[in-house]
């Protein structure tokens, strides 16, 4: 009898991987947001960190789209057997 592939456990690289995509945007979300504190900045630039931080979010999403790739293709196998 086949065995479902299950998915080797996560370390700790790869939960570091899978945190900076939301982290990251969580910042650009925060930033965004004009707050009390911005007003003891006197330099605002164009734009300001928070697409900084989206870009950085959007190149850190490749852990995020790994991990869903290799779900659908444990669940393909799933189905197969």
């Amino acid at each position: 009898m086949k065995t479902p592939h299950k998915p080797a456990l996560f370390g700790a690289a790869d939960c570091l991987s899978l945190l900076a995509a939301p982290t990251f945007a969580l910042m650009a979300l925060v930033t965004a947001v004009d707050t009390p504190i911005d007003m003891l900045c006197s330099s605002k630039s164009v734009g300001g960190m928070a697409p900084m931080y989206l870009l950085m979010s959007v190149f850190h999403a490749g852990a995020w789209l790994k991990l869903i790739a290799l779900t659908r293709k444990s669940d393909r196998r799933q189905a197969h057997a």
